[in-house]
């Protein structure tokens, strides 16, 4: 059983996936580490963010950067979705997450082209959204919580400007699948998120 779980930065996601790993007993990963991770390396390598030739030569490695703390960064986390956008640093990442959501057991994917690229043939997808005010003012406290100085009206530009960059790029551009769930968590709390999600995925199992 393959779940995919897409969605614009702050939606909640990542939060949600982690929940239905753990309620369904399945691996997970979130793929968006994957390119903070190049990104990072980028970064320590001082290599040219804007030069899709050195991204991909960033690529190699990232595997021992997964746990890194710096990941979290607003830094990294900006170069990582510019860098999302190069076709070759997502085919150089492609097999990756592939042979991940293929496993024996199972898999619970998060980003933003599982549903239509990674697994489209996903038992269950789900397109995790919310308004871009409720995803800065949620950006906004996890930076906070953090020790990190940040204003909501910066914020919510960076994740306008994310969700246009996601959006509009050439290749596997941020959309939801014609076969998957729409989960608007705007008015929900992370409890109320993760038990929507629950009923969701439950509901379309049993009806495969």
């Amino acid at each position: 059983m393959v779940i995919a779980v897409d969605g614009p930065a702050a939606s909640g996601k990542g939060t949600i996936a982690r929940a239905l790993a753990a309620h369904f007993g399945l691996p997970h990963m979130d793929t968006g580490m994957l390119y903070r991770a190049v990104a990072l390396n980028l970064l320590r390598r001082e290599l040219d963010p804007d030069s899709e030739f050195a991204a991909v030569r960033a690529c190699d490695g990232v595997a021992a950067l997964l746990d890194d703390e710096e990941l979290r960064s607003e830094a990294v986390g900006g170069i990582a979705s510019r860098i999302s956008a190069y076709p070759a640093v997502r085919e150089a990442l492609l097999e990756r997450q592939r042979d991940f959501a293929e496993g024996t057991s199972g898999a619970v994917l998060d980003g933003r082209d599982i549903g239509t690229v990674i697994a489209p043939h996903a038992t269950a997808k789900l397109f995790v959204t919310a308004s871009p005010q409720v995803r800065a003012e949620r950006r906004l406290a996890e930076l906070q919580a953090r020790g990190v100085t940040a204003h909501l009206p910066d914020v919510l530009l960076d994740i306008e400007a994310r969700d246009e960059r996601d959006s509009h790029r050439s290749a596997a551009p941020l959309r939801q699948a014609a076969d998957a769930m729409l989960l608007d968590t705007s008015a929900l709390d992370r409890e109320a998120s993760v038990a929507a999600a629950i009923r969701l995925v439950e509901e379309r199992l049993a009806a495969v």
